[in-house]
């Protein structure tokens, strides 16, 4: 194994259930010590992957490599791999240090040592004063971290987490996610990371794969994939765009193809910007949805093209706009982007 060996290859996987073809001819290659996801809606493969990966399914075709060693036809206890469900699957009746070390003594280390080991692990979690206690004593969140100590205490060279955080409420789960990454850079392991939520992986990811009908979408950064969508569907799964199809992007934009440009990405404004550079399109307010952090406003353009416009609630914020009332919505042309010509069918403006 060299520095540069990938932790995880895939190559020309694939896995077919009867006539559905679940992953298609997938290739990607998972850098050691990064944290990536596995982004897409319900049925779009990434679960699959991921259980390709564990050994959990076998493929139909295509490899799986761990570090340069094909492990396609090992089964998942001969895979130096974990995984963290979304239900934990907790021991009820064992206490919390027995829990994490449970593993240790399915491996055969003596109780001592694994007993060490177990406390060292929820010390990297932050519970090593919650080792005595039963998982039903525990709130979601430390059940979660307490589901963490126990993968991770078996030092795999891969961690597979599926959906880990959907059991949590909104505010346990932000906090998690926070908690997730700096455990994650505190132990230097290979994360890889199912999810469905955009937000979750733009906020954990070094790299996001979004999946669409068992194939990858886009592969890039956070910043890469918001910033700059190939394809309508990640311009659209992936946060929140303006779509404009061909005759709207010709008629309002002035360029052929289809094109997106985020809803941040627009102000609104009594008699428009008039700058250079700078689009300034007719409109009316259609409804005006606060949001405590920021207001977003749905506009009707004059020709009928429906946009959604996301303002700062911030000082420099001088006018409430309410339904009915006109307005100019502007853009700069520099935040209008591309899609490529795979573009899902619909229009959306």
């Amino acid at each position: 194994m060299t520095e540069t060996q990938p932790a995880i290859r895939l190559t020309a996987l694939t896995k077919e259930f009867g006539a559905v073809t679940a992953v298609d001819h997938v290739d990607l290659e998972i850098a050691a010590g990064e944290f990536f996801s596995m982004l897409g809606p319900s049925g779009s493969g990434k679960t699959t992957v991921l259980r390709l990966i564990a050994g959990f399914e076998q493929p139909t075709g295509g490899t799986v490599e761990l570090f340069g060693q094909d492990v396609t036809k090992r089964a998942p206890f001969d895979r130096d791999v974990n995984t963290v469900f979304q239900d934990y699957a907790l021991f009820p009746h064992m206490s919390v240090l027995d829990n994490v070390a449970y593993g240790l003594r399915v491996r055969g280390l003596g109780r001592k040592e694994r007993n060490e080991r177990a406390l060292r692990a929820l010390a990297s979690v932050r519970l090593e004063q919650m080792a005595g206690r039963k998982p039903s004593q525990l709130s979601g969140g430390q059940r979660q971290r307490v589901a963490l100590a126990r993968a991770t205490v078996v030092q795999p060279k891969v961690l597979l987490l599926d959906e880990p955080l959907g059991a949590l409420d909104l505010k346990l789960r932000e906090q998690m996610q926070v908690e997730l990454k700096e455990i994650q850079r505190e132990l230097g392991i290979t994360f890889i990371f199912v999810t469905h939520d955009q937000e979750e992986a733009l906020t954990l990811s070094d790299r996001i794969a979004v999946f669409n009908d068992g194939r990858i979408e886009q592969l890039g950064t956070p910043a890469e994939l918001y910033e700059r969508p190939r394809s309508r569907f990640v311009a659209d799964f992936v946060g929140t765009s303006n779509l404009f199809d061909v005759e709207r992007s010709r008629t309002i934009l002035g360029r052929d193809g289809h094109h997106s440009v985020r809803p941040e990405k627009m102000t609104v404004s009594r008699g428009g910007l008039d700058q250079p550079g700078v689009v300034d399109v007719p409109g009316t307010v259609v409804e005006a949805i606060y949001l405590g952090s920021g207001v977003r406003l749905v506009v009707d353009l004059d020709d009928g093209t429906r946009v959604s416009v996301l303002e700062q609630n911030d000082r420099d914020r001088m006018h409430d706009d309410e339904r009915g009332d006109r307005v100019v919505v502007s853009w700069h042309e520099d935040d209008v982007v591309p899609l490529g010509i795979e573009a899902l069918p619909g229009i959306s403006g």
